[in-house]
Formats: structure tokens, C-alpha cells, sequence
């Protein structure tokens, strides 16, 4: 009798255990976890450590206030998703739209609007045009619906009221306990800029702020988020730990930045700009992300302030998140070219060709043009929302350039060669094809790859994988580079769009080499899980 009736049991039991699996396994599985480990302290102060606190109370704020800028409620949201699965997703995509492709993984949504929370759902360009208002295209206001039905400006720091003071305390409270003039200073010119939505102040501040070992990026920054305009900035936060070793040797080429702006290619009159005397380049480990930096694909470096007014007074600052740059590489980027690239070049695959590509296209995101020469206004403002895609190309672009001609020279003092670096930047290129269409750094991806294979940088041979001409793809990245210039310094937007619409095309090589990436089980990109 105990057989017959341990045998149901046992059944039922295996039945139980078996959890149907979730349709969103595969898409969180192509973000693979990784974990920021707790820093090495030991040379940080007690009222040190405590400033790190205080800087990452903040960061979790500006994630709060991120959320509710690109999507809304962000609890309710969470907790009307009965997977579990499906609910990471969407933490990792804040939100309910895949951000590789823009579309709607949540019933009851449709897909993601070019305004995102930006602009009403509900205005047209007609009715946006005709609007006569100042701030309309601040990057610091959002666009609503009065009480009338009529488009009002509401400044951010009206909209977050709350948070924002909530931010500045933590601010003011980590000046307090500092033993660095400069971090006392940014600190509270930061917290007074979120408070007013000026920042000129906080980014001279910032740039300044040399001599301190940890560093709070916080603000709204980057206009990516908004795909109708171009101008609107999300915010975001990165909470870091200067590597100083590796800063000094980085440091060396601050003194080159107007030889470096001068050896872009192209004509001269279109790189007339003269970059600020005070850039740095900074090596950091990350320790927090928050915000547009944390939501879908992950930054693996800084260049910033983007504030023209200030990149023509004082500069930059480049930071290379040397941690996030290792991981994506050891993950992503090696692997991904391991698998799609012809045997004869994955001996060119590099780590240290990998650090130096990024190095140098964060180095151009403050080089080339910033006004137009026409009299058309900023680059930004003359190229809409074409204009952070074509910063994307130009940036990759002429990065990689720089290094093949300094290591070519021998500037560039680590065992790597310039057809490593073309190799790798090509590998890295394969997996940000990856990202789709949906985000300025995806479509550039893709401008990038129609335009090699256009120009016979490469061929995909039967096997799938490709085999490449790195003469020719040298010669096709500098003639991009000097395109995207003479488009910016001209604020030409009919061309940048016409380019766009026919180099941002879904290739079928995309599909075949996401099965084949796929079956290695090698992830788009990265997540991660923050350690106390």
C-alpha cells in the first residue's frame, strides 16, 4: 500500500517542481550579471567614507527622479507584473520598452514614443512649432498640457521639487564633512544647480575638483532619451573611485588635445574649435550607476561637461570606468569576436587595443565642431535629433583613428599594434550592431557598418564570419569622419537626415550574427548587482 501510494506522491511532486519558463528568460539572460564588488577603502578617510554614502543616498534619488521622467509610476508599474522575470526586464530597461528596438514587452503599452516623457503624447510638430515660448527647447524643461489644453514649460527643478532638495541636502551635508576645498566647492554649486537648472557654475566646480580620490557625476546630462528633439537631458548618476596610477599615465595627453584636434581629418575650417586648456582624463572604477546610466546598455566611459560654453572656457573631463571597460570586454567583446571574426584575425583581438579605442573616442566627444560656422546655432540645436547619433559616429570614428596613427608613432606606450586596433574596434562595432535601432549609439553602430561594407571594408564569408580589409576600413573611417564634421559644422539637418535614413538600415547580417552570438550564449551587454 506505502508503494502505491508513495508513487502519486513522488508525481505529483516532480510536477510541482516543474516552473514553466518564463518568455523573458533569454532577453535578461543577454545581460549578464555583473557585480561591483565593495571598493578597497583602506586609503579613504572615515568622513571619506561617508561622503561615499552620501553620494550614493543621492544616486538612488536621481534614479527615482529618472523614472519618473522617462516612464512614470514606477511601483505601481513593477508591481502589476506577475513575472518575475519579466518585471527584471523591466528594471533593466526602466520601464516597459525594450530599449534595443523602442517596442512595448508589456501588454497594455504600445511602443515607445520619440518624446518619451518628455513632450505630451498627444502634440504634433505643427502645434509644437507654432508654440512661442523661450524655454521650449531648454534642456532643463519638460513639455505639458495646462489646465487649458495649451503647452506649457515646467522647469525640472519645479517638477522634482521634492527629490532635488532631498539631493541638495545630501550634497551640502557630504561638503560639510569634506577636507577638500574643491569638493566642498562643486558639492555646493551643484546643489544649487539642480535647484535652478544653471550649471555652468557646478561644471567649472567640477572641472577643477583634481585632487580628490572619489568623484559624484549627478545630474541631468545626456539628451539621448529624447528621439524627437534632441535636446531634452536625462538624469543620471555615477558614484567613483579615481584609479591615480593609471590617471597619470592618462594624463600625458592633455597637453596634445590641440594637435589632436588639429589632425582630425577633413578640411580646416571645420575644426576651428578651440577645446578649453583645463580637460583631464581620469581612470575611475565604478562603484554605483543610477539613472539613464543604469537603464539598458551601460556606459563604459564619460566625457563631459557637455555644455559648450564651458568645453570652450575650460574643457573636459574624460573618465574611463576602467572596471565596466574590463568586464565588457572579458564578457562581450572579445568573445563576440572570437566567434564572428575569420580565424586569421582573432590573434588581433586585444584588451589593451580595446582600453585606448575608448580612451580616445571619449577624447573626441570634446574635439571637432560645437558651433555651427553658418550661424545656425549649436550643433545640437542646428541638427536635432539627428544630432547625437552623428556625435556617436564621429566620436567611435575618429577614436580609433587617433590611436592607429599614435600607436603608429609609438605615442601609445603598451604592446599593441594599429591592426589591432581596427580589429577590435570591429569587434566591438559587431556587438553594438546588437543594439538596434532604437538608441543613438545603436543606430551610429549600424551607419558605421553599412558604410565599411559600402566601401569594401570587410566580407562575411559563408561560414558567417567576416574577414577584413584593414587598409580599406582606415581609409573609409577617416572619410566618415571628415562627412560627419563638414554636417555638423554646416548644422546641415536635410543631409544628416537623408544619411541617416540611408546608412541606418537593418542589414540581414545582423539577424544571422545575433543566432550566431546567441548560440555561444554571449550577452548583449551587462547588468549590474551592486554590493553595500
Amino acid at each position: 500500500m506505502k508503494k502505491l501510494i508513495l508513487l502519486p506522491v513522488l508525481v505529483l511532486a516532480a510536477a510541482c517542481s516543474e516552473t514553466p519558463r518564463s518568455p523573458f528568460t533569454r532577453r535578461v539572460a543577454d545581460y549578464a550579471s555583473v557585480t561591483l564588488e565593495a571598493p578597497d577603502l583602506s586609503g579613504i578617510s572615515d568622513n571619506g567614507k561617508e561622503v561615499l554614502n552620501l553620494y550614493r543616498f543621492a544616486a538612488q534619488e536621481i534614479d527615482a527622479i529618472y523614472w519618473e521622467q522617462y516612464f512614470g509610476d514606477r511601483q505601481a508599474f513593477l508591481e502589476s507584473l506577475p513575472d518575475p522575470v519579466q518585471k527584471a526586464y523591466a528594471e533593466i530597461n526602466y520601464g516597459p520598452w525594450d530599449r534595443i528596438d523602442g517596442r512595448s514587452f508589456v501588454d497594455g503599452f504600445s511602443d515607445r514614443l520619440p518624446g518619451a516623457g518628455f513632450y505630451p503624447a498627444d502634440m504634433t510638430a505643427e502645434e509644437f512649432a507654432a508654440w512661442d515660448h523661450p524655454d521650449k527647447l531648454s534642456p532643463y524643461t519638460l513639455v505639458r498640457r495646462a489646465a487649458d489644453g495649451s503647452l506649457e514649460a515646467v522647469w525640472y527643478h519645479d517638477a522634482y521639487k521634492a527629490r532635488l532638495e532631498k539631493i541638495a541636502g545630501y550634497l551640502r551635508a557630504a561638503s560639510d564633512i569634506t577636507i577638500k576645498p574643491s569638493v566642498q566647492k562643486y558639492l555646493l554649486s551643484k546643489a544649487e544647480g539642480l535647484l535652478s537648472d544653471k550649471y555652468y557654475e557646478s561644471a567649472l566646480a567640477w572641472l577643477d575638483m583634481d585632487d580628490s580620490k572619489m568623484d559624484l557625476v549627478i545630474g541631468p546630462n545626456e539628451a539621448a532619451d529624447d528621439q524627437l528633439y534632441g535636446v531634452k537631458r536625462s538624469y543620471e548618476a555615477f558614484v567613483l573611485l579615481k584609479n591615480e596610477a593609471r590617471t597619470d599615465e592618462l594624463m600625458q595627453y592633455v597637453s596634445r588635445i590641440d594637435e589632436l584636434q588639429q589632425e582630425l581629418p577633413g578640411d580646416a575650417e571645420y575644426k576651428t574649435f578651440q577645446p578649453g586648456a583645463g580637460s583631464h582624463i581620469f581612470s575611475c572604477d565604478a562603484l554605483y550607476y543610477a539613472g539613464k546610466a543604469n537603464a539598458g546598455i551601460k556606459v563604459i566611459a564619460l566625457n563631459l561637461p557637455f555644455d559648450t560654453d564651458v568645453q570652450r572656457d575650460r574643457g573636459t573631463r574624460t573618465i574611463l570606468l576602467e572596471n565596466v571597460i574590463n568586464a565588457k570586454y572579458n564578457k562581450i567583446v572579445g568573445p563576440t569576436g572570437e566567434v564572428l571574426l575569420s580565424p586569421e584575425f582573432t590573434e588581433h583581438l586585444s584588451a589593451d587595443a580595446f582600453f585606448w579605442n575608448i580612451v580616445f573616442r571619449e577624447v573626441s566627444h570634446g574635439l571637432g565642431v560645437k558651433e555651427t560656422l553658418n550661424g545656425a546655432g549649436s550643433v545640437e540645436e542646428a541638427l536635432g535629433n539627428t544630432a547625437a547619433t552623428l556625435e556617436e559616429i564621429k566620436a567611435n570614428t575618429a577614436g580609433v583613428l587617433m590611436v592607429c596613427k599614435l600607436q603608429g608613432h609609438h605615442d601609445i606606450h603598451h604592446l599593441f599594434t594599429r591592426d589591432d586596433a581596427l580589429t577590435t574596434f570591429y569587434a566591438s562595432l559587431l556587438r553594438s550592431c546588437r543594439f538596434g535601432e532604437g538608441s543613438p549609439l545603436g543606430r551610429s553602430s549600424i551607419i558605421i557598418y553599412n558604410y565599411l561594407q559600402e566601401n569594401g571594408a570587410f566580407q562575411r564569408k559563408a561560414s558567417g564570419q567576416y574577414a577584413l580589409d584593414l587598409d580599406k576600413m582606415e581609409e573609409a573611417l577617416s572619410s566618415l569622419t571628415a562627412l560627419i564634421l563638414k554636417t555638423q559644422a554646416t548644422g546641415n539637418r536635410e543631409f544628416a537626415v537623408a544619411f541617416e535614413e540611408r546608412y541606418a538600415r537593418h542589414n540581414a547580417n545582423f539577424d544571422a550574427d545575433r543566432l550566431s552570438l546567441g548560440l555561444e550564449k554571449i550577452p548583449a551587454d551587462i547588468r549590474f548587482e551592486f554590493k553595500k
